[in-house]
């Protein structure tokens, strides 16, 4: 693989150069002035990006480890899982292995949840809190979080904690008006950094529950991080190289516009859809698509193994499918700083490689 290979993996993405510059930033103390005012700079621009008056807290770690944060501080005892691929599944293995009583609400791969689905569950459970993955990469399947969020709304003191990994700074999320009470990400995905740091915004409800939870641990409890967050300050050493980045993106994102962005990333996905029916076909259930990563249905049977190692030998890295949907599917990503015209020339090389294959 070059070096200068452009990735279009649902993760990690393409990172330009201006970010890896703003990563090399002078080495400050976590307990610093300078550090503190880096802090309230990022929590003020993710929030304004989100939408939310609630706090948003910084993790130098996977958005995986604020899934078991989630897990461990929000959920009282049971929880609802919406699992339509391999990341809804993470939450549920994530909660179980935490000693909660989950339980799955599963659909085939490929289908997205439907909120009568969702209203369903809670009528005839016990549950205080449902996860959900907002953008399933595994699939290309976005499940419409707005109207669940509006179902579990009709339900008293149920919480919504959302993984939305491959959405966050993809596509808007008004985590106040939703009803979000967690709502995470990690930074390799469509805010384009590199992987090794996350970030969530987390409802007072979060909060209180997390005082009375019981096994949360240290390094993710939400009550030690609030206790830094109203510091200006991470509850440990962070990482201030992803820091910079961070709130470098977040200053070109907001200058040139989030609606932009947005914008650009649904023509890149339209494009890619276009190209993947004309040619294969689509995986994810029409009316429930990605709008950050397309999964393609391998309809001519490949070998996608040879196309993806063919291809990055000439510079471009696209994702395999994922889990039981390996050679079954391929996944090309269209978030963070990618253009269209990034987008023309992976589409172009694909043709051309497969051709190539015969």
């Amino acid at each position: 693989m070059s070096e200068n290979a452009k990735f279009f993996l649902p993760g990690p993405v393409y990172v330009r150069d201006e970010i890896k510059e703003a990563m090399k930033g002078a080495t400050i103390g976590h307990r610093s002035k300078e550090f503190s005012v880096l802090y309230e700079k990022i929590v003020k621009g993710v929030a304004e990006i989100l939408h939310t008056e609630g706090r948003i807290y910084l993790s130098s770690s996977t958005a995986t480890g604020l899934m078991e944060a989630a897990v461990r501080n929000v959920i009282k005892k049971s929880s609802l899982h919406l699992i339509c691929g391999s990341f809804g599944q993470l939450w549920y293995n994530i909660a179980k292995s935490c000693g909660k009583d989950a339980v799955p609400l599963e659909v085939e791969w490929g289908k997205a949840i439907k909120p009568e689905a969702v209203r369903s569950a809670l009528a005839e459970g016990n549950f205080d809190t449902v996860c959900i993955t907002h953008n399933e990469t595994s699939t290309g399947v976005m499940n419409p979080l707005k109207e669940i969020s509006d179902v579990v709304k009709e339900f008293d003191d149920v919480a919504l904690i959302v993984d939305a990994v491959s959405s966050m700074a993809g596509i808007d999320i008004p985590v106040d008006e939703w009803g979000l009470d967690v709502c995470l990400a990690s930074v390799q995905k469509a805010w384009a950094l590199p992987p090794g740091f996350s970030i969530a915004s987390v409802s007072d409800r979060a909060l209180e529950r997390s005082k009375s939870a019981q096994n949360k641990g240290f390094y993710f409890d939400f009550e030690s991080f609030e206790k830094y967050h109203l510091r200006s300050q991470t509850i440990s050493t962070a990482s201030t190289p992803h820091m910079y980045a961070l709130s470098k993106q977040i200053d070109d994102m907001l200058a040139a516009g989030m609606e932009n962005r947005y914008e650009k990333i649904i023509r890149m996905a339209e494009r890619v859809r276009e190209w993947a029916e004309e040619n294969f076909g689509l995986f994810a259930e029409e009316g429930y698509l990605s709008a950050t990563v397309t999964c393609v249905k391998n309809t001519k049977n490949i070998d996608v193994a040879s196309l993806l190692n063919i291809l990055s030998g000439k510079g471009y890295v696209i994702g395999d499918g994922y889990g039981k949907l390996k050679g079954e599917t391929f996944r090309i990503a269209h978030m963070g700083d990618l253009n269209m015209n990034d987008i023309e020339m992976l589409l172009e090389t694909i043709d051309e490689t497969i051709m190539e294959m015969g």
